[in-house]
């Protein structure tokens, strides 16, 4: 028996037996998942900030040298330039021990549960809100792509 054109993809639908507590615990964590996303983006947005700001802090002590400030250039160039944004740490390393250790745990974690419990099936929770919430037979509200 064939799949009906106006049905999600199997990819996209719960293996029987699952329970709506089991999708739903799936969905909170994937939307917990989604954010740490944001949080990782945001931070390899501050490795880049803070390199380009410490760049830019070469032609500010030349400026400043050549305003007649060298006392201030000085300070600048060795107490700032270069500097760790954390102790012992510059941004990448802080983007390293972030993707090495809180990321991978919580992007393994999120693939085991759904390997166990949803034969590793993503996005269900917000498929069958799709499904719940689209106009049957109206273009634009199609199951999946290539069905209208």
């Amino acid at each position: 028996m064939g799949q009906r054109a106006d049905e999600p993809d199997g990819a996209h639908r719960r293996p029987a037996g699952v329970s709506d507590a089991t999708v739903e615990a799936l969905g909170k964590l994937s939307e917990a998942l989604e954010c740490v996303e944001r949080a990782r983006g945001h931070l390899y947005e501050l490795h880049q900030l803070i390199g380009h700001a410490d760049l830019m802090l070469d032609d500010a002590v030349e400026m400043f040298r050549a305003a007649g400030h060298p006392g201030l250039a000085e300070r600048i160039d060795r107490d700032l330039l270069g500097r760790n944004v954390i102790a012992g740490r510059w941004t990448f390393q802080i983007v390293e021990d972030f993707d090495d250790g809180y990321y991978a745990l919580f992007r393994e974690l999120d693939r085991q549960a759904r390997d166990e419990l949803v034969e590793g099936r993503r996005h269900l929770y917000e498929a069958e809100m799709k499904e719940r919430r689209r106009s049957r037979g109206v273009p634009g509200h199609e199951a999946r792509p290539g069905t209208s």
